[in-house]
């Protein structure tokens, strides 16, 4: 693909196959990732990557916290919540999305295992957490998020799906023990990665984007 194409086609998985992504083509992603820019080039981004059983212990550790949370009413879970346009767009992507995965409004119990799905990676046989220090704010933040934008086209091109995922920044204790972070170090998000698997009905979704003039203005 060129770049336009993995730009315009790159999109969010959410239902990935078992099948590993080569150490080599993991590295080549994350090496090229490495070239995003940031302020005074201080690279501020921190990355654990999970795979193999140390993967599969984090997903199980995480189901059992997320499950006991909304066995509770969902206390310690995240929660997003927007508004005026943005809220119209929130609701506009969860109509797609639980659309396509068959989940009705009213399905609690649907919902609620669509929320267990973040904490099993949809599937996805590596997971990274990405993390930057706690003295920085909101300015470095934007550099960590080129980076993984950078990271995620840079997957895409080489036909690996991903997926950033805000609600894996929950249950930070068990992500600190098992995969060793530093108390330094601010969990920003998680991103599943691997090989899509078509089958998954949530894969089926396609989100829009609204029209540049709404996000953009040109002056001169």
């Amino acid at each position: 693909m060129d770049f336009d194409e993995v730009v315009s086609t790159r999109r969010s998985v959410r239902g990935f196959s078992s099948r590993r992504v080569p150490d080599e083509v993991l590295r080549e992603c994350f090496e090229l990732a490495q070239r995003a820019p940031s302020n005074c080039n201080i690279q501020p981004w921190r990355v654990f990557v999970a795979s193999g059983e140390v993967r599969d212990e984090l997903s199980r550790r995480m189901i059992e916290a997320t499950r006991a949370a909304i066995a509770t009413g969902g206390k310690g879970l995240p929660v997003f919540r927007f508004e005026g346009d943005y809220r119209r767009l929130q609701i506009e992507c969860a109509q797609v999305l639980y659309g396509a995965m068959g989940v009705a409004r009213d399905d609690v119990q649907g919902r609620a295992e669509a929320i267990v799905r973040n904490y099993e990676f949809f599937g996805a046989p590596h997971a990274a957490f990405v993390c930057m220090h706690e003295s920085f704010d909101v300015g470095v933040a934007l550099d960590v998020g080129m980076y993984v934008q950078t990271l995620m086209l840079a997957l895409w091109s080489r036909g690996v799906g991903s997926c950033a995922q805000a609600a894996l920044a929950s249950h930070e204790q068990i992500t600190r023990e098992i995969l060793g972070i530093p108390d330094d170090l601010r969990i920003l998000c998680g991103i599943s990665i691997g090989y899509e698997d078509e089958s998954v009905p949530a894969n089926r979704a396609r989100q829009a984007r609204e029209p540049i003039d709404r996000n953009v203005r040109f002056f001169g």
